[in-house]
């Protein structure tokens, strides 16, 4: 790491592999001595040297591991059979746990369990390696641009030239979540169909597991079939934008206002934006899981397909049960949201900060 000024930073920093500013420990500051590691991070994305690009795509693997800590069967089933499910099924997120546990036992919250398991690695690793790249060529070849920037909201708080402004952050995140979904789609698609299978037997259910589901859907419907809800999910990933937007800004003000340590400013700031991103995103998602789980119908045998376009699917969820419809779940999904990204971006900015 090179040491660096920044304007927004008290102190002198260091700009992180990442394209985090990391100060100086103030003490470290005084005796002369580089504090590494001591100070705390905003999430600007410097000059990064191009051979570091790797680090986000591993420390994204790192994320994906941290959400794994049992919020799944926790929530995330609750949250896809109350989007899903028609009226009466289900009173309520109480109720829909009940219901589980009593006709499916506990083990009816991990259907749909393996496609995230192994996915959230391999999704974070994509989705925070190709932020951290789309930040710096942003920088580099966009936001470096003293007319661009003078035409980006809020350049006037953020003057620094030589940072990534918070709306450059959020225009990351929507290529950074264009280019995931790709990848999330078929994990999500496959996950949300058998976790819509409410039969306890397991010879009742249409799909064995996730290996029986995808072959299925190949068998039957090809790539296309696998990849439905595609565009769905990016307009629904798209919503990225408030996340890491709204990320970059709250890393800024609790490192300039506060004396929090990093991981905890990464904790707070992480929990805080993925709670801002649902509630910008949340109706999207309803819609897209509506589309997933709607049958397939053809040579599957699995009913009558209803939903052509992800517009039919919205304006299904709004003739059933009209703008509440599209909130339908959102407690269960919004309780799992700050703990579950709170500790991903602890362990993602952890790592990125230790790589070499």
């Amino acid at each position: 790491m090179t040491a660096r000024s920044s304007s927004l930073q008290p102190v002198v920093a260091e700009v992180s592999s990442s394209g985090h500013v990391v100060p100086r420990d103030r003490g470290e500051m005084e005796s002369g001595k580089a504090g590494a590691g001591a100070g705390l991070p905003t999430t600007t994305a410097a000059a990064v040297e191009k051979k570091s690009n790797y680090k986000g795509f591993v420390a994204g693997v790192f994320s994906g591991i941290a959400k794994l800590s049992g919020t799944h069967a926790s929530f995330d089933t609750v949250k896809v059979r109350l989007q899903t499910s028609k009226d009466g099924h289900f009173k309520g997120p109480l109720d829909c746990v009940l219901q589980t546990v009593r006709k499916e036992g506990v083990s009816g919250f991990y259907k749909g369990a393996t496609p995230p398991l192994v996915g959230w690695m391999v999704m974070d690793s994509v989705m925070l390696g190709s932020l951290t790249l789309y930040r710096r060529l942003l920088l580099e070849n966009v936001f470096s641009r003293p007319t661009v920037r003078a035409l980006t909201p809020f350049a006037s708080y953020q003057p620094d030239p030589t940072t990534l402004p918070s709306f450059g952050h959020g225009i990351a995140g929507i290529l950074a979540g264009t280019t995931v979904s790709f990848i999330a789609a078929p994990v999500e698609h496959i996950k949300t169909r058998l976790q819509v299978q409410y039969a306890a037997d397991k010879a009742k259910r249409m799909y064995s597991g996730p290996i029986d589901c995808l072959q299925k859907m190949l068998r039957t419907h090809g790539i296309a079939g696998v990849y439905r809800g595609l565009w769905a999910t990016v307009f629904f990933r798209s919503f990225f934008f408030f996340w890491w937007g709204s990320y970059d800004v709250l890393t800024r003000w609790m490192t300039s206002n506060t004396a929090l340590s990093a991981p905890a400013i990464n904790f707070w700031a992480g929990g805080i934006s993925a709670q801002i991103f649902w509630l910008t995103s949340y109706p999207s998602d309803v819609v897209k899981q509506r589309l997933m789980t709607d049958p397939m119908g053809g040579a599957l045998g699995d009913g009558e397909r209803k939903f052509r376009r992800w517009k039919d699917a919205a304006r299904a969820v709004y003739r059933e049960r009209g703008l509440r419809g599209y909130w339908r779940g959102f407690v269960p999904c919004f309780l799992r949201a700050f703990p579950a990204n709170a500790m991903a971006l602890v362990a993602f900015e952890g790592v990125m900060r230790s790589l070499p």
